[in-house]
């Protein structure tokens, strides 16, 4: 795929989900992860957004950070701790910044969590991570997910232009494509349980990606279905399972 601006994003599917942190022992979400990413040429590196109780925009997996509620606690509260790699808790700035330098390949596949306070809080969030996106420049190169079916349709509102992905596994293709979704991005178990939904999803267009694959029978299969993204915690092993498929299939 290539963007508007021109950059050729990897032609591989592999997705590092919050970075590619586990091989070399990095925190999960952390800009040295999200690095790592990038130099083994991953297509996609995924990370998570939240918001604080002063509106900063923090990546993060988890609704917590050492204990504190990050939408209850100010960001500056939160920085009382390091990760583990003795990073700081990286802002949402920071972090597409650090995705931008010398990055022409892999796209930066941005979950927006859904708020433990409120839903329109989560959309707010959601507002605020397209605004400052589209003010860094980096649109063209951002991919947005959530498991919240109103934040997803609400950011496609917003920028329907950018690419946008469903995590939830409750929708069929046919439902995405009607509300205008780009892709089915579901846990691997749900195209077990529907197994049309890979076909289906074809017919209609939709993009198929599938989470979190970390087992090799798992990731074969995906490959072999034609899965356009997979997103997993061993993009290494992933990366020699496309190397061996293509080996195999020629």
């Amino acid at each position: 795929m290539v963007s508007r601006r021109g950059d050729s994003f990897a032609d591989n599917v592999v997705v590092a989900h919050r970075g590619a942190w586990k091989m070399n022992n990095l925190p999960e979400n952390s800009i040295a992860a999200l690095r790592q990413a990038i130099a083994l040429g991953c297509t996609g590196a995924e990370f998570d957004v939240w918001m604080t109780a002063d509106d900063s925009l923090v990546v993060n997996h988890d609704a917590h950070f050492n204990k504190l509620a990050i939408e209850q606690t100010n960001y500056a509260d939160l920085l009382t701790f390091k990760l583990s790699n003795g990073e700081k808790l990286p802002t949402l700035r920071e972090y597409i910044q650090a995705g931008m330098r010398d990055n022409s390949s892999t796209r930066l596949v941005c979950e927006i969590k859904p708020s433990t306070v409120s839903k329109e809080r989560g959309k707010a969030v959601a507002g605020r991570a397209v605004k400052l996106i589209q003010e860094l420049g980096a649109q063209d190169r951002v991919v947005y997910i959530t498991f919240d079916y109103d934040m997803i349709l609400h950011i496609h509102s917003l920028v329907p232009e950018v690419p946008a992905q469903y995590l939830n596994g409750d929708k069929s293709p046919e439902e995405l494509r009607a509300a205008g979704i780009q892709g089915a991005d579901y846990h691997f178990s749900v195209f077990k349980k529907h197994p049309e939904w890979v076909a289906q999803a074809k017919e209609n267009g939709i993009v198929l990606n599938a989470w979190t694959v970390n087992e090799v029978a798992d990731m074969d299969r995906l490959l072999a279905q034609g899965f356009e993204y997979i997103t997993t915690n061993e993009p290494e092993l992933l990366l020699e399972r496309i190397r061996i498929h293509k080996n195999t299939t020629r």
